[in-house]
């Protein structure tokens, strides 16, 4: 019996997704982009690449955001099955990227430090990192359908263990869609809102029309909103260094994919403001994705780049797409 119950035991946690697995992840490089070779520019742009990704696991997938989770390019994705996917992306001599590599899939935990139950608390949606010291201390996460926000820590670049949940507004919580809570992110030292956590939903509009937003943070907090733009919605945003706002905006017109990337001035980032985004980057069709995935990061070579991923939703007829881009100088 004692053997019964354990294996019992064990087939639960495997199917729950309990363990973390090592995954093969085999990449191909993408070496143009809207017409454009590599370091060309692309609307305001300047093109560096990107990737396309295949794994034979099949819990790889599904990449909802990503984030930073310490040096040497570590980086995590969160799918919308619940997995954390955490490895390092490669870089060859000439500041290219080429890979991803060292990666591992583990499956996230409640607060009680048990797998999420059922997909409806799995939908992770958005993530960013919280910086301590210069160190990486935990990463935030973003869920619809079960809306909420929860904090798990950060050990040898991997975010894993019990979920340490983080209060947000009534009508946050109150929303049970999958057009929620998308996107979430921190602001950096040198924003006017410095370590406030700013979230931005999909589909929950103001008397307005536009999409309604909320600021945690000790000293700026509060809601804010951000211009609804025809076919598109906010899917993820980053802050860069200066504090400016990048947003990921995503939709699907005539059966494609359409993306755009606008750019917030960092002094607009308030409370009670309607934030409008300068046009950076727009694409559509075969060359783009679903993206939803967005991060601002330092190459080896020092340079700072525009990171962009696609959900493939699981589907065969979808892509694991990875994009960079630069600023030109």
């Amino acid at each position: 019996m004692m053997l019964r119950a354990a294996l019992a035991v064990l087939l639960l946690s495997l199917a729950n997704g309990a363990w973390a697995v090592e995954a093969t992840v085999s990449a191909a490089q993408v070496t143009r982009f809207k017409g454009a070779e590599l370091d060309q520019q692309v609307d305001s742009l300047i093109f560096r690449g990107g990737l396309t990704l295949q794994s034979p696991d099949d819990t790889f997938g599904g990449l909802s955001s990503v984030t930073r989770t310490g040096a040497e390019q570590r980086i995590a994705f969160i799918s919308d099955r619940g997995h954390f996917v955490s490895g390092q992306l490669a870089y060859d001599e000439s500041d290219r990227l080429f890979g991803f590599i060292g990666v591992h899939i583990e499956a996230m935990q409640n607060s009680v430090g048990q797998p999420l139950p059922r997909q409806y608390a799995r939908d992770a949606e958005g993530m960013d990192t919280i910086w301590r010291d210069g160190e990486p201390a935990a990463v935030r996460v973003s869920f619809e359908h079960l809306t909420r926000v929860a904090d798990f820590a950060i050990t040898n670049g991997r975010p894993g263990g019990a979920a340490r949940e983080v209060a947000i507004p009534q009508w946050l919580t109150d929303l049970r869609t999958n057009e929620s809570l998308e996107s979430i992110c921190i602001a950096p030292p040198a924003s006017p809102i410095a370590g406030s956590t700013l979230l931005l939903t999909e589909e929950a509009l103001d008397a307005q029309g536009n999409h309604r937003g909320e600021l945690l943070g000790v000293n700026d907090k509060g809601p804010i909103g951000y211009v609804n733009s025809p076919i598109v919605n906010p899917t993820d945003c980053a802050f860069l260094p200066n504090g400016d706002l990048l947003v990921l905006e995503r939709g699907v017109s005539l059966f494609a994919f359409v993306m755009n990337l606008r750019r917030v001035p960092a002094a607009e980032v308030r409370p009670g403001n309607l934030m409008r985004g300068e046009l950076l980057l727009s694409a559509q069709g075969p060359e783009i994705d679903n993206m939803e995935s967005l991060m601002v990061h330092t190459t080896p070579g020092g340079e700072t780049r525009i990171f962009m991923g696609s959900d493939n939703n699981f589907n065969g007829w979808q892509r694991t797409l990875l994009l960079e881009f630069a600023l030109p100088e």
